[in-house]
């Protein structure tokens, strides 16, 4: 009875088993069938909506489309509108030229019956010439050609013969008078012959012993070079080149200052930038003492008194300033012995001359940089400082910025020109000087009949050889008149050139 319960029950369970296996199986195979109808509703929804999409992306394209060939329709309907406007107005323009046409040869025909009508008188007329010139030439005995030919060279011959005589006479009169005159024109008509340009020096080349220095002078960061500079005002370009450091600036005097300064930092070693301000300060003072002792060694120099300290003190800043390459104290020292002797030649103060000529340039070395002419500029300065009315006029007029009120003054004007176009005062590149000397000689070399040319004096002088054969002494003169009046319009040049034209005539026999 046991076994049998038990064996009922497990039937039992294995049916309830089933059951519950059929129930669960027939749920699962709903709810696959709903989700399949689920994702095919979903399945249309988007195909429709995708279906739809495509409608409206075809229609917009389509739109495009004609809204283009629309536009291309017009532009060729413009196109041809223009190009039948284009036809109307040739047609026109073909009229037009058809009657033009029709005009011209009407004047064609016109004018072949004149030129007829010239050419049979045209013929007449050379009958009757050739007629009258036989008649004359059997009158005279002599051809027409022959006639023209003797007529011009004897008008030829004439009116040389009458120039040169002109010009001969001028020349004596000339040299009659330049005695009598010499003392009026040195005084009132030398100018200055050198031209305002400036060459001046604008950098200073540093040389170091190694490029590792460089690193060093421009600091971590570059706070090394940014100090020098803005203690110093100058600009420090520190590049490939090889144991160089180049000082940029216009003023000398800065770039003294920072040349000073850089070889004392790298000669200590010490480069910071508390260093660098401490170095500039000394170098500063430094100079400033040199140019103040610099101006008072000059003008105890030269002899003069009672000038005015900060006079002295410019005076002694044109040792770090050049013009046209020409240290400018040394160009007005030179200036000022140069009025002196000039002064007590023409009878003048020679000391009052000197005190000019040593002022005359303090104007390009202010401390200031207001925009005057330098000449203009020293006037005022002089002025400033209590200097007599004909210095500072001396100074003020010296390139005719100002008028001239004394004697003193076109002698400033004169000896400043001197000491600044002597040969080798002032910087002149090689090749432009030689280029002016070949320029000279292949001037005259132009004329006919000169054989050689000589430019000596550096350019000074230019000396022509002719032949003899080919010029005579009359055109000697005429040839060195036209070579210095073609070197005055063509050609620049500081000072004057002498014009030497030799001719030499050689008679050479033997003896046997």
């Amino acid at each position: 009875m046991g076994i049998l319960e038990i064996v009922i029950g497990l039937v039992c369970l294995l049916i309830g088993a089933g059951v519950t296996w059929f129930i669960i199986m027939k749920s699962a195979n709903s709810r696959a069938q709903k989700i399949v109808d689920d994702a095919t509703k979903d399945a249309e929804v988007i195909k429709k909506n995708r279906l739809l999409e495509a409608k409206e992306e075809i229609l917009e394209m389509k739109a495009e489309v004609e809204k283009q060939a629309n536009a291309r329709t017009q532009k060729m309907q413009a196109n041809e509108n223009r190009l039948k406007q284009r036809e109307m107005t040739l047609n026109q323009r073909q009229d037009e030229l058809n009657k033009k046409n029709a005009e011209i040869e009407e004047l064609k025909l016109n004018l072949e019956n004149q030129h007829e009508v010239f050419n049979r008188r045209n013929q007449e007329v050379e009958k009757l010439h050739r007629q009258s010139v036989e008649k004359l030439e059997s009158i005279s005995g002599l051809s027409a050609e022959e006639a023209k030919g003797s007529l011009i060279d004897s008008l030829k011959e004439e009116a040389k013969t009458d120039a040169q005589s002109y010009i001969n006479d001028i020349m004596d009169e000339a040299k009659m008078t330049a005695n009598k005159e010499a003392k009026r024109i040195v005084v009132q008509s030398i100018q200055r012959v050198a031209t305002e340009t400036s060459i001046e020096n604008a950098i200073t080349v540093f040389h170091i012993d190694s490029d590792e220095v460089k690193g060093r002078i421009i600091g971590r960061e570059g706070r090394n070079i940014r100090a020098l500079e803005a203690a110093t005002g100058v600009e420090i370009v520190v590049d490939d080149t090889p144991e160089a450091i180049v000082i940029s600036g216009f003023d000398p005097v800065r770039r003294e200052i920072a040349r000073l300064s850089l070889h004392q930092l790298v000669a200590d070693g010490r480069i910071h930038p508390a260093r660098i301000e401490e170095v500039v300060a000394k170098t500063k003072k430094q100079i400033e003492d040199e140019i103040v002792e610099t101006g008072k060694r000059t003008v105890i120099d030269l002899g003069i008194h009672g000038l005015h300290p900060e006079l002295v003190r410019l005076v002694g800043k044109m040792k770090y300033r050049s013009s046209y390459g020409q240290n400018l104290l040394q160009h007005s020292r030179e200036t000022a012995n140069l009025c002196a002797i000039m002064a007590s030649e023409l009878g003048l103060n020679p000391k009052k001359a000197k005190r000019a000529g040593l002022l005359h340039d303090i104007g390009k070395v202010p401390d200031d940089e207001p925009e005057l002419p330098h000449a203009v500029l020293g006037m005022k300065l002089a002025e400033k400082y209590k200097e007599k009315p004909e210095i500072y006029n001396a100074i003020g007029s010296h390139h005719d910025e100002v008028e001239m009120t004394t004697l003193l003054a076109p002698i400033v004007q004169v000896c400043d020109a001197i000491s600044g176009a002597r040969p080798g005062a002032r910087r002149e590149i090689v090749e432009a000087y030689i280029k002016r000397l070949n320029d000279l000689e292949n001037l005259a070399l132009s004329y006919p009949g000169v054989v050689k040319t000589y430019a000596i004096q550096a350019g000074r002088e230019l000396r022509v050889i002719v032949g003899a054969d080919k010029i005579d002494d009359q055109d000697t003169e005429k040839l060195s008149n036209e070579i210095a009046r073609k070197i005055q319009t063509e050609m620049t040049y500081p000072g004057q050139v002498k014009i030497t034209v030799i001719r030499e005539t050689r008679a050479v026999s033997f003896a046997k």
